[in-house]
């Protein structure tokens, strides 16, 4: 597993940039939360939204890198991952690290987690810490000379889909990692889409689709159902672009 970041190295990649401003009008407006379905292909896969994952990986299928250089999954592992860029979105494709940082609860703790660390990049809308356990959400590198997110209109709350064997998951940009590695996402994110959450022996080594949405966030950060909303119409605009 990798090596997670202090409080100080989180605040300082989190304070490089603010986020960029985009006009709200550009972008779709939240509207009633569409009803889960099924993926197609294979009939067993349950997906959240309207938008299959063969389609967004469709539109991700090249790979124009806007990252300096290249990121590792791990320590000690080649810097082979670039951080791709599409028309409204960012996207890599790495494996997937658990994270379990943030406020402590019965699955990630100090005894659970030998890495645990009691804060995330961003909070809830109350200024309490995001709940690995409870909230999927995604990692991103701290920001560097190699890739700032915030410079490409990445933030917390923004929305993610996060695509793995056949399924969707829309989470949210909840904490930033080390400025050299990517690929993490929360204990609830592993344990929707069907990987092995233990914070010390979970993951997947390969086959992690991360697409984020440049605009507007889900609101509150916290509501899972405020990502699916927003990432819902986020991904079928994003679809319908050149």
């Amino acid at each position: 597993m990798r090596t997670r970041t202090t409080a100080l190295a989180v605040a300082a990649g989190a304070a490089l940039l603010a986020p960029v401003s985009l006009p709200a009008a550009a972008y779709p407006q939240e509207t009633a939360p569409p009803r889960k379905s099924a993926e197609n292909k294979g009939g067993s896969a349950a997906r959240e939204g309207s938008v299959s994952a063969s389609a967004l990986l469709a539109k991700v299928g090249s790979c124009k890198q806007i990252s300096r250089g290249k990121y590792r999954t791990d320590d000690g592992t080649r810097a082979n991952i670039p951080v791709c860029g599409k028309r409204g979105a960012v996207f890599w494709k790495a494996d997937m690290d658990i994270d379990c940082d943030g406020r402590p609860s019965k699955a990630c703790n100090r005894r659970t987690d030998p890495l645990f660390f009691h804060a995330t990049a961003f909070q809830e809308s109350n200024g309490r810490q995001l709940s690995a356990e409870r909230l999927p959400y995604i990692v991103v590198p701290g920001a560097s000379r190699r890739w700032n997110h915030a410079a490409h209109g990445i933030t917390g709350g923004s929305v993610a889909a996060v695509i793995h064997r056949g399924k969707v998951l829309y989470a949210v940009v909840g904490d930033t990692g080390p400025t050299r590695l990517i690929g993490e996402a929360s204990y609830a994110a592993a344990k929707s889409l069907g990987i092995r959450a233990d914070p010390r022996s979970g993951g997947t080594d390969a086959g992690v689709t991360y697409l984020v949405f440049k605009g507007p966030k889900a609101s509150p950060i916290q509501s899972h159902r405020a990502a699916v909303t927003r990432g819902d119409a986020l991904a079928r605009q994003f679809l319908r672009q050149n």
